[in-house]
């Protein structure tokens, strides 16, 4: 006896199967992408044959609070939609600064403010910088307290790339490369 492995469809939006879409917040995004893609399996999860099936002994005149279920699962997916809309507003609204630090004569410190707002782990980032350029590398607060990774050395040009190469969600017109330079004490 052979067992057939079950398929399962993932949505194209929420990268969920189509049975939890209504949980990720964007299911008429769902649902227009489904319709798009494969008009049969729209049919049999949001058809009536799909809205109805275990629904044996529930009506559809059920109240809450004088609301009607359905819209209340509406309100609270178009609030979350929203919020998931905001923080994609922000994160592209953000930036990513490589910033070059003069120390001493030749030395220099290169700054990376802004990964986690984009997903990255800051401890590995730093750890696979030290290893990298074989320097010392670690997560630091800086004046604001914010977390930001403090890599010994002039490598901004090198970050700059391992950064569009590594994490491809971080947008490359949002990396900013900053170099600031120690004034001599004759300057004003």
């Amino acid at each position: 006896m052979t067992v057939e492995p079950r398929k399962v469809y993932l949505c194209g939006i929420c990268t969920m199967p189509l049975e939890y879409c209504e949980f990720s917040g964007t299911q008429e995004k769902c649902k227009l992408w489904l319709k798009e893609h494969d008009e049969d399996k729209y049919n049999e999860v949001y058809g009536i044959k799909g809205i109805t099936e275990g629904m044996e002994n529930t009506s559809l005149e059920e109240e809450s609070n004088g609301k009607d279920t359905r819209t209340i699962v509406k309100d609270k997916s178009a609030k979350l939609e929203a919020k998931l809309e905001r923080e994609i507003k922000k994160k592209m609204a953000s930036r990513v600064l490589i910033k070059r630090n003069e120390r001493n004569k030749r030395k220099c410190v290169t700054t990376i403010h802004g990964l986690d707002i984009f997903g990255v782990d800051l401890k590995k980032a730093a750890k696979m910088f030290a290893n990298r350029f074989a320097c010392g590398s670690s997560v630091a607060k800086n004046n604001q307290g914010q977390d930001e990774i403090v890599v010994q050395g002039d490598f901004s040009d090198d970050i700059y790339n391992i950064i569009l190469t590594h994490w491809p969600n971080v947008p490359e017109e949002n990396i900013d490369k900053i170099e600031e330079k120690k004034k001599k004490k004759n300057e004003p």
